[in-house]
């Protein structure tokens, strides 16, 4: 009876770990698309899929080596039932958090071997093989928290890196609109040279014909000056 009341018991804390995960999934519609606060959330129910995934280790491992009163087969059925709904729902949530390692048991405790790791059970009692849950729950709830550190560290470098781009993009639009800027200013400096340019031009023409006037004007009173010069003269001889 002991032993039954501990499975029963193990198995009433999975299936509340497994809705408060059902709860957490639902608090996400009103969190935003993305941001720190949305990883900080997924990463908590990532790690309460962990937990839960190995509370349905140590159910399936009390059902396979059962201490105290015998359970009857279809008690025993009924069990694994229980166990079987309730990771097929784990692992349906894992799969919505791209969480591909869940289902492998390998991949979560490291190189040992599934047989290494039944070798761990022997000779204990369902205190012993709820401690052992416990320290490998532990130990997979630390993996989780490093990766998840790992994860916000990568997040944090990223959104460095595009506040950089960002502000090196600004800064490249302000140097393009200076560089129109200047090309716009070159063009007007280059039009008013153009017309003074012009100006100079028709100013030139305009003195080269006065001076040519003034030319003729002179040589046409010299010539009456030496006409009368020479009447004066030829007069008075």
């Amino acid at each position: 009876m002991a032993s039954s009341d501990t499975w029963i018991k193990e198995y009433n804390e999975a299936a509340r770990i497994a809705d408060d995960i059902n709860g957490m999934i639902s608090e996400r519609i009103s969190l935003p698309a993305s941001g720190p606060e949305t990883q900080r959330h997924a990463s908590a129910i990532r790690r309460k899929i962990t937990i839960l995934g190995t509370r349905l280790d140590g159910l399936q491992s009390l059902l396979s080596r059962p201490t105290g009163k015998p359970l009857t087969e279809k008690e025993m059925n009924r069990r694994k039932d229980m166990v079987a709904n309730l990771r097929s729902k784990a692992n349906q949530m894992a799969s919505a958090f791209n969480m591909s390692n869940f289902a492998n048991r390998e991949s979560l405790l490291g190189p040992e071997t599934k047989q290494d790791a039944m070798s761990r059970t022997v000779g204990l009692d369902n205190s012993g093989l709820v401690g052992l849950q416990r320290q490998i729950m532990k130990g997979k709830v630390c993996f989780q928290a490093e990766q998840d550190e790992g994860l916000e560290k990568l997040e944090e470098t990223v959104m460095s890196a595009k506040h950089i781009a960002l502000a090196v993009n600004e800064e490249l639009d302000l140097h393009t609109r200076l560089i129109d800027d200047l090309d716009q200013h070159v063009d007007v400096t280059d039009s008013r040279l153009r017309r003074v340019q012009k100006n100079l031009a028709i100013l030139n023409k305009r003195a080269k014909g006065s001076c040519s006037c003034m030319c003729m004007l002179l040589a046409v009173v010299g010539i009456v000056i030496l006409v009368v010069a020479i009447y004066l003269v030829v007069k008075y001889l």
